[in-house]
């Protein structure tokens, strides 16, 4: 079928229902098992000193003091654990030269981010090991930090290594560069700034471990057990199958928890020194400092249109900062952008660069939409610059330039297959429920009536490539990895299932969504199944959850088992019915033998029949479970449209949402409760970068933001009403499911900051740095209109820490690139 003629099948008795949360009554009522609330019989406590300084020498630890203090058993510095903390992993190495230092887990010569952790102490509960850190004694010799990725290239930089600050270059380009911008009507040239921001999942990370007789058990707060236990047995030396890596429900992820930690290898090596368990979970001001950050870019694009809006070319060129370190997956995340600056839109040529610098600041990694929010901001902020240029209204720009339904499947200039979508349909329905024209007419009243209060009207038409695999992809990409993903049915001699999955839940519902699969696929009640999942000892196969890939790579592990169950199931019918097996007809939940519907035998029956084992033909197991891994063959595709409109008061700065409208095409729907609340959830959080969230530094490398007071995070009374929607084309696997984690994240930024330019547009304000404060607001109005905006110190402040755009930030060209 074409993508225009694609619609969902009817609901069957599971799939497309709105269920409540099987896991919810636990989670909500705190009848759960978190990884702080672990309590093992002689379990100790540890706290860390960490790093006061961006960068330094670490000269002299003495923690004997430290050793006396009430309650303590032990105290260590990085050179107790030197011999054999290895080094935290990096499995992306993006390029053949990328420089990937060594990473201790905790600091022995050199610091060189704060809070960084250079000592530790053991002790009977966590306050007698907090108070005990006081009395260690370091000296340190400080050295200059390199904070700002736009000078850290330059020959006089400070060096965080040795190595120097380039830790890789990446360059990838598509089509004739020189033709699509030679002679081309218009070209623009646009500097965005990605805000470095700071992940703050409900749960904080925490850890657990015990060593009996050289086995392990760690419990963790992680999105990634079977990930974190490879990388362990790498990193420490631990034989892998001693190792059981437990991820109890975690309260949030967001990419924060994806990621092999300090305190992960750090309890597991001082538990195996002592012999006896230890935890240590983290405060939010720790946390704020040594969760990995998110984001952190200069992008430079530049794109190249006819004089009608086709576009021709667009170029990329990115500094990411990397942080100190490089983390499981931080060189690859800017990449995973690469492949989405294009987004929905035909071009003839396309080039991008990504040069990867190390400051002396806590490590980047992860961030609900990984490289693909960057993407869209960028090319959606500059497709409303480029309307402006035109004099088009936005959308019929991007009308002009989106790859038409009927020309799906359609491979992109950056080489990606988009197997299906519809962007007319979505961006009229959002249009609809927006009353947009309605708007743009309110618009051009308050325009003409010099109001002081303005409106904007904020486009974002996105799509976003997730589901991450295939293996040979990723393999070719050189991440260290596959994207495949395991499943297992266990079928229970009374009729009951187990369902086993490697994708590890932190709050997206797998238990109710998987139930309701494997309850259309084998015929059994909802209430019959129940999902395992998170525990390397009885999951032991998965990749885990991230890049929203659960239901469109576990997903399909699921159907794929479900699949050998009935085939096992088939055998054992035929025989129990006394037909043959090809006269069986599979109708979910039972065989009929076809023609004589009344002979019939269930999958329950037949499961108890395997269980007992008696009159089993001959060569049969006594069992019908099965496993299945399924890698898949093509990334998945969700799209939508969201529109934004914002009131924002010239004289004050202060932005307002006033209507927020997305309508995203994710594919089928298994659980639309569970869509909507990720949809919500990722909305909260695209627009808390564009209006609330930064991790700010000062000039000494220390973390301004370390702690909620600080770090702004909106709460519900500071985020609109929502109005969402949805169309659907089919994605080209057999449950036709796209995938929804990070859909709001991904389409909500552009849209509220374009909101804000729109409105401001007549003043001559072309772009404000995230987050879109009402100071920053402000200030680019009286900077517009050519006002004073206080001291001269004040406005050197401002320029430091707010470049515009058309202002290019020094280092763009990459260094020697």
């Amino acid at each position: 079928m074409t993508a225009d003629t694609e619609t969902a099948a009817a609901p069957t008795a599971e799939f497309g229902r709105a269920r409540l949360r099987k896991e919810d009554e636990r989670l909500i009522t705190g009848q759960t098992n978190w990884t702080d609330n672990i309590r093992l019989p002689g379990m100790l406590h540890v706290a860390f000193l960490r790093s006061p300084y961006a960068h330094a020498r670490i000269t002299s630890v003495n923690v004997s003091a430290a050793r006396t203090e009430p309650g303590v058993i032990a105290a260590y510095s990085g050179a107790d654990f030197a011999a054999e903390q290895g080094s935290l992993p990096c499995a992306w190495p993006v390029t053949p030269d990328i420089v990937i230092p060594a990473h201790p887990p905790m600091a022995v010569d050199e610091v060189r981010y704060v809070g960084e952790a250079v000592a530790c102490v053991v002790a009977r509960d966590r306050y007698a090991a907090a108070d005990a850190l006081a009395a260690i004694e370091i000296d340190y010799e400080p050295l200059p930090p390199v904070l700002d990725i736009r000078t850290a290239l330059e020959e006089d930089s400070p060096r965080v290594h040795e190595a120097g600050n380039k830790s890789f270059v990446w360059p990838f380009a598509q089509g004739d560069m020189d033709a699509a911008f030679r002679d081309a009507p218009v070209v623009l040239e646009r500097y965005y700034r990605q805000q470095r921001l700071i992940p703050a999942a409900m749960e904080p990370r925490s850890v657990v471990c015990s060593c009996v007789g050289g086995e392990f058990t760690l419990w963790s707060a992680t999105q990634i057990p079977h990930v974190l236990r490879v990388m362990l047995a790498l990193v420490t030396g631990i034989p892998e199958q001693n190792l059981r890596v437990i991820a109890p429900d975690v309260g949030g992820g967001f990419g924060s928890k994806l990621q092999v930690t300090a305190e992960e290898v750090l309890a597991v090596l001082i538990a195996r020194k002592l012999g006896r368990p230890v935890k240590w979970t983290e405060s939010r001001s720790e946390g704020n400092m040594t969760v990995h950050h998110g984001r952190d870019q200069w992008q430079r694009i530049r794109i190249a249109a006819d004089a009608d809006g086709r576009i021709r070319g667009l170029d990329v060129d990115l500094l990411a900062d990397m942080g100190a370190y490089l983390m499981l997956v931080t060189p690859g995340i800017p990449l995973l952008g690469a492949f989405m600056y294009p987004a929905i839109y035909k071009m003839d040529a396309y080039s991008f660069k990504c040069t990867g610098v190390f400051t002396t600041k806590m490590p980047t990694d992860a961030y609900r939409g990984a490289g693909r929010p960057e993407a869209t901001f960028a090319i959606e902020r500059i497709m409303d610059d480029l309307a402006a240029e035109l004099d088009l209204d936005p959308l019929e720009l991007r009308e002009r330039n989106w790859i038409k339904h009927e020309e799906f499947p359609y491979t992109t200039i950056a080489g990606l297959t988009y197997d299906s979508g519809n962007y007319e349909a979505a961006t009229a329905k959002a249009k609809e429920l927006f009353d947009y024209d309605g708007l743009r007419l309110e618009q051009e009243r308050r325009r003409t009536n010099n109001d002081p209060v303005q409106l904007g009207i904020g486009v974002s038409t996105f799509t976003e490539m997730c589901g991450l695999a295939p293996s040979r992809v990723l393999g070719s990409l050189a991440y260290g990895a596959g994207g495949w993903e395991q499943a297992s049915i266990r079928m229970l001699p009374t009729g009951k299932v187990e369902v086993v999955t490697g994708s590890s839940a932190h709050g997206q519902g797998h238990e109710t969504a998987w139930s309701q699969i494997v309850a259309d696929q084998l015929g059994v009640r909802f209430e019959d199944i129940r999902v395992l999942h998170g525990d390397t000892q009885v999951s032991p196969k998965g990749m885990d959850t991230y890049g929203s890939r659960s239901l469109a790579v576990g997903g399909m592990a699921l159907v794929s088992a479900c699949d050998k169950v009935v085939e096992k199931a088939r055998v054992i019918a035929a025989a129990t019915l006394e037909a043959s097996a090809d006269d069986l007809e599979w109708v979910p939940g039972r065989f009929e033998v076809r023609g004589d519907p009344d002979k019939r035998v269930t999958i329950g029956e037949i499961a108890l029949a395997a269980f007992a084992a008696h009159n089993l033909p001959d060569g049969v197991e006594p069992t019908i479970d099965a496993d299945a891994t399924y890698d898949p063959d093509n990334f998945s595709f969700p799209h939508g449209t969201h529109l934004c409109a914002t009131e924002i008061d010239t004289e004050t700065g202060f932005v307002k949402i006033r209507s927020y409208v997305c309508v995203d095409d994710i594919g089928t729907v298994v659980n639309p409760l569970i869509v909507e609340g990720q949809v919500h959830g990722g909305l909260a959080q695209g627009i808390a970068q564009a209006l609330y969230e930064e991790a700010v530094y000062d000039d000494e490398g220390n973390l301004v933001t370390s702690t909620l007071a600080d770090y702004l995070v909106p709460s519900a009374s500071d985020l609109p009403s929502y109005v969402t929607g949805r169309t659907e084309s089919r994605a080209a696997n057999r449950l036709g499911v796209k995938g929804v984690g990070e859909a709001g994240t991904i389409a909500s930024t552009p849209a509220v900051v374009n909101a804000i330019i729109d409105a401001l547009r007549p003043y001559g304000v072309t772009d404000v740095t995230m987050p879109c404060t009402p100071e920053r607001v402000w200030r680019a109005i009286q900077t517009a209109q050519g006002k004073q905006t206080g001291s001269a110190a004040e406005q050197h402040a401002a320029r430091q820490s707010d470049q515009t755009q058309g202002n290019s930030p020094q280092g763009m060209d990459g260094g020697e690139a």
